[in-house]
C-alpha cells in the first residue's frame, strides 16, 4: 500500500489517517490516482464562493459591520487558500483557516461564509485523525470571537459597535459542536469500511491458504502413494531382471499403471485450478475405489484385508474423498515404514460417524514408522476439515494403527 502522505503532528498525536476507505464520495482526497495531487480545482471553487458570498454579505450588513476593503479580502483569499495544503498539513490548516476568520470578524467586516473555510479546516482534521487539534482550533476560533464581540469591540472597527448577544455566541457554538460531531461521525463510519475491508481481505487470505494446503494434501496422498509402489516395484524388478524375467516384467507393468493413475489424478488436480468455478472434468475417488488401493498394495507386496462392520451409508462427496486419502495414506506408510507385509482395513459406521481402523503388524523399519510427516498432519487436517479425529500410534503388540472417526453429517459453513 502506498505510504499515507499525511504526517503526525508530534504535538497532537493521534492514530494514522484513514483517506482511503469508505465510499470515494467522502474522500477529500478523492480516488487513490488523486490522492498526490493538489486540490486546485476544490479550492478554487471554495475561495470564489467566500468572496463572492462576502460580498454579497456586506452589502445586507452595511452599517453595521465595516465594508470590505482589500485587507479584508486578502484575509479572505489566505484563509480559503490555506485549504489548499488541508491534505498534507491538516493541523496547520484547521488553526490558519481559524486565526485568518479570527482576524477578518475582529477587525469588523461582515459575517458570511467566512465560516465556511473554518468548517472545511476542521473538518479536514477530524478526518484524517487528529481531532484533538480540530476541537483546539475551533475554541480558540470561538474564545476569540467571545473575546472581540463583548470586550474587545470597544477598541476594534467599526466606530460605534456595540456587544453582541450571547445567543448569538450560543448559536454559533452549536454550530461549531456539529460541524465537529458530524467530522467525528464520518471519521468513525470510515475507520468501520475499514475494519470491513480488512475482514475481508483477511477472510479471502484464509480461504487461499486453506485451498493451497488443500491442494498440497491431494497432491502428498497421489504422489507419495504411487511413487511408494513405484519404488518398491523398481527394486523387485531390478533384482529379478536377470534371475526372473516374467517377474521383473509384472513389476515394471505395475509401474506403468501407479504412474498412469498419478498422473491421471495429478491432471485433475491441476484442472481444477486452471478452470476454477467449473465442476471437475473425473469425479473425486470415494471408498468405492478401495479395491484398486488393495490391487495396488498387492502390486507393493502388502497384502490388505478389508472388513466390515455393519452397511457403510452413502457418504456425502467431502467425507468419501477423505476417508479414501486416509486409507491411502495409512497403507502407503506401510508400505514405507513397516517390515510386515500384512495390513486389515476395517470400515463401519456407529453413532452417526463412519469409523476406519487400518493395522499392520510391524515391525517398524525406522523411527518414523506410521508416518509421523506431511502425511500424518494431511490426515488430521482432512478429518478435523469435517469435525472427525485421527488417532495412530503403535500397539502393545509391535503394530501401528490409525483410527479415523468421522461424522456421516458434515456441519455446513454460514
Amino acid at each position: 500500500m502506498e505510504e499515507q502522505r499525511t504526517p503526525r503532528s508530534p504535538a497532537w498525536g493521534g492514530p494514522p489517517p484513514l483517506w482511503r476507505h469508505g465510499p470515494p464520495g467522502w474522500n477529500l482526497r478523492g480516488d487513490e490516482e488523486r490522492g498526490a495531487r493538489w486540490p486546485w480545482r476544490s479550492t478554487l471553487l471554495v475561495a470564489a464562493f467566500v468572496l463572492i458570498g462576502s460580498q454579497v454579505a456586506g452589502h445586507a450588513q452595511q452599517g453595521d459591520r465595516a465594508s470590505l476593503d482589500n485587507f479584508a479580502r486578502a484575509l479572505l483569499i489566505v484563509g480559503s487558500g490555506l485549504l489548499l495544503w488541508r491534505q498534507r498539513h491538516p493541523v496547520l490548516v484547521a488553526f490558519g483557516t481559524a486565526a485568518a476568520a479570527m482576524v477578518y470578524l475582529g477587525a469588523g467586516y461582515p459575517y458570511g461564509p467566512v465560516f465556511f473555510t473554518v468548517a472545511l479546516g476542521c473538518f479536514s482534521a477530524v478526518v484524517t485523525g487528529h481531532r484533538t487539534a480540530a476541537w483546539a482550533a475551533v475554541g480558540m476560533f470561538w474564545v476569540g470571537h467571545v473575546l472581540v464581540a463583548h470586550w474587545l469591540y470597544r477598541w476594534l472597527p467599526p466606530a460605534g459597535d456595540r456587544p453582541a448577544s450571547w445567543g448569538q455566541d450560543g448559536i454559533m457554538a452549536t454550530w461549531i459542536v456539529a460541524i465537529v460531531a458530524l467530522s467525528v461521525l464520518l471519521r468513525v463510519r470510515r475507520e468501520q469500511w475499514a475494519r470491513d475491508r480488512a475482514e475481508r481481505a483477511q477472510a479471502a487470505r484464509r480461504r487461499a491458504d486453506e485451498e493451497r494446503l488443500r491442494i498440497a494434501r491431494e497432491l502428498h496422498d497421489v504422489l507419495a502413494h504411487s511413487i511408494s509402489v513405484i519404488n518398491v516395484q523398481a527394486g523387485v524388478g531390478l533384482a529379478l531382471l536377470d534371475s526372473d524375467p516374467e517377474q521383473a516384467r509384472t513389476a515394471l507393468t505395475t509401474i506403468k499403471a501407479a504412474s498412469k493413475e498419478a498422473l491421471g489424478e495429478v491432471r485433475q488436480v491441476l484442472d481444477t485450478l486452471r478452470a476454477p468455478g467449473e465442476a471437475p472434468r473425473a469425479p473425486a475417488p470415494g471408498l468405492d475405489r478401495l479395491p484398486e488401493l488393495v490391487e495396488q498394495a498387492a502390486g507393493a507386496g502388502l497384502t490388505v484385508e478389508v472388513e466390515g462392520e455393519g452397511e457403510v451409508p452413502k457418504l456425502p462427496p467431502g467425507t468419501d474423498l477423505a476417508a479414501f486419502r486416509i486409507v491411502q495414506e495409512a497403507l502407503t506408510n506401510v508400505v514405507r515404514h513397516s517390515g510386515s507385509r500384512h495390513a486389515r482395513v476395517r470400515l463401519g459406521s456407529a453413532e452417526g460417524a463412519l469409523r476406519l481402523r487400518i493395522d499392520d503388524d510391524g515391525p517398524a523399519t525406522g523411527a518414523d514408522a506410521g508416518g509421523s510427516g506431511n502425511g500424518l498432519a494431511g490426515m488430521r487436517e482432512r478429518a478435523a476439515a469435517l469435525g472427525g479425529t485421527i488417532e495412530a500410534g503403535p500397539r502393545d503388540d509391535g503394530g501401528f494403527r490409525v483410527l479415523a472417526v468421522l461424522p456421516l453429517k458434515v456441519k455446513e459453513d454460514r
